[in-house]
């Protein structure tokens, strides 16, 4: 071979090398837009009217989510499992319906038993086997094992580490605390580990700051400081990941649920003499947080914000004296937090994903179990029928592709006395006389007045947001069709395609007495 012959063969696998190397940056480039970074926001008791730009007579004003639903997609028909906090946890973290667990009725408490069991696979675990980093930073409020807890509450031993928290179901870390910001121990874990042993008693405080007391640790400190302390990590933790490898941040937020403690610089700032309009305000900010911690991190085209709320907005937030400024937290719909109305579960939610989604208003039914199916579609990565039954993917939504996905046509709902509803189209079957949680009527407050109601209710929601105009005496083939509906879905352990499979817990269940 010629020295001219060497020279071009060399000039050829050059170009060769160089053409290999572009391909695979392409592929590798492809694998992660299929591998975004999730930043998961769960406020709590947020209702669905404290969003600016889902009520248009709002009198809060939230400019920063406003901006995420602007750049993302906001959907106008979400909804959680259950009107209350810890079901709602539980079908976030797993795609089940809350009801199929342990937990028929009611939430945990800072002491409680962990609710999901070290078998069950979580979007953490499932995201974790698939290369990403993971960790919640927040309330977590689903239970673990204190050390000595199965002596009394009092004997707990807070040298020693946790065990079946969140670190044992996918979460690579974790900072937070066990049950909501007003339930004792006041104390915050890290990953595994109490940061400080709880050395007095805090007194508690009542209204709208209301919470319980209890130990508490100094480095708790006070509770106005818990939300910007969490804030402050999540940040942090968006700033330290390392770039190239995906991660999941769950970030549930502890506002603005009791106590309502807005820091002094929002104290006032919402015009209407409201501390929970303040508060919201601050949610709104920490939304700003993330958002900003995203973009100077470089990453904020392929990373997916997703904002939520654990249920509707709390009675503690004084709905009398907002409305009495122009503002109703659950906007036109009825019921608040704890209720199987609409106010208790319907949700704002928004997806900004810029690499993918468009900015659009989505009216598709979706629910907090979604995201993991959603999450796994994006991935191009599967789960067994054991895993998320009741998860639906809404990537479609997020596109406006069409995919192999079903999409969701019905959905369940559970109030915090364990009654059920059904929805499906316009209708919605509630499967109890009253409003299943606190407001009226209800039947430990109301009973005589319950007592004269139907014992079922139905609504045209397209023409009945209110739920005013009990339908159920009249339409009775509707009412069947969602009667049987529900009844095969909870009898078969799953509402999506799949095989069967079983509900925790011994049935009969009080709350299935109907189904007799």
């Amino acid at each position: 071979m010629t020295c001219k012959e060497k020279i071009i063969m060399l000039i050829c696998l050059i170009i060769s090398g160089i053409s290999v190397y572009a391909s695979t940056g392409n592929v590798e480039t492809s694998e992660k837009i299929n591998q975004p970074n999730i930043i998961y926001i769960l406020a709590d008791d947020l209702g669905y009217g404290d969003v600016s730009c889902y009520n248009e007579n709002s009198k809060i004003k939230t400019p920063f989510i406003d901006q995420l639903a602007a750049d993302g997609v906001r959907f106008t028909d979400a909804h959680t499992s259950s009107s209350v906090c810890t079901p709602t946890r539980y079908g976030i973290l797993t795609g089940r319906y809350n009801w199929r667990s342990h937990l028929k009725k009611g939430v945990l408490n800072g002491y409680s038993k962990p609710l999901i069991s070290n078998n069950r696979k979580t979007i953490a675990e499932f995201l974790k086997e698939h290369g990403y980093r993971t960790a919640c930073i927040g309330k977590w409020h689903l239970g673990w094992e204190w050390n000595n807890i199965h002596k009394h509450k009092d004997s707990v031993d807070f040298s020693k580490p946790i065990k079946n928290g969140p670190t044992t179901l996918g979460f690579d870390y974790f900072f937070g605390f066990c049950g909501s910001l007003d339930m004792p121990p006041y104390v915050y874990v890290e990953n595994d580990m109490p940061t400080m042993i709880p050395s007095k008693m805090f007194e508690g405080m009542k209204d709208y700051k209301m919470a319980r007391p209890g130990l508490i640790s100094e480095d708790f400190g006070s509770h106005v400081e818990v939300l910007p302390e969490l804030t402050r990590r999540s940040v942090e933790y968006i700033e330290q990941t390392k770039t190239g490898q995906p991660f999941f941040l769950y970030f549930p937020l502890p506002a603005p649920h009791t106590p309502i403690v807005p820091t002094e610089e929002f104290q006032g700032k919402s015009g209407i003499e409201s501390p929970y309009a303040d508060f919201v305000i601050m949610v709104d900010w920490v939304v700003e947080e993330i958002m900003n911690a995203v973009k100077n991190k470089g990453v904020e085209e392929n990373t997916i914000i997703v904002f939520t709320s654990d249920n509707g907005c709390s009675p503690k937030a004084n709905f009398k004296y907002l409305k009495s400024k122009g503002h109703n937290p659950s906007h036109v719909f009825r019921g608040q937090k704890s209720d199987i109305f609409e106010g208790g579960h319907r949700v704002p939610f928004i997806v900004k994903w810029p690499a993918k989604a468009k900015s659009a208003v989505s009216e598709q039914l979706i629910s907090t179990t979604d995201m993991f199916a959603t999450v796994a579609e994006i991935i191009g990565e599967n789960y067994g029928d054991e895993v998320a039954e009741d998860s639906y993917s809404f990537l479609s939504s997020l596109t406006n592709v069409n995919t192999n996905a079903p999409l969701r046509m019905d959905i369940i709902h559970s109030s915090i006395n364990g009654s059920f509803s059904i929805r499906k189209g316009d209708w919605k079957l509630i499967l109890c006389p009253d409003s299943g949680g606190w407001s009226y009527p209800n039947r430990k407050t109301d009973k005589e007045y319950v007592g004269t109601l139907p014992e079922f209710q139905l609504y045209n929601l397209r023409y009945d947001s209110g739920e005013e105009n009990n339908m159920y005496e009249k339409e009775t083939e509707i009412v069947k069709g969602l009667f049987n509906l529900i009844k095969k879905q909870i009898e078969e352990g799953r509402s999506t395609p799949g095989l069967s499979q079983r509900n925790d817990g011994e049935y009969p269940w009080k709350q299935l007495d109907w189904m007799e």
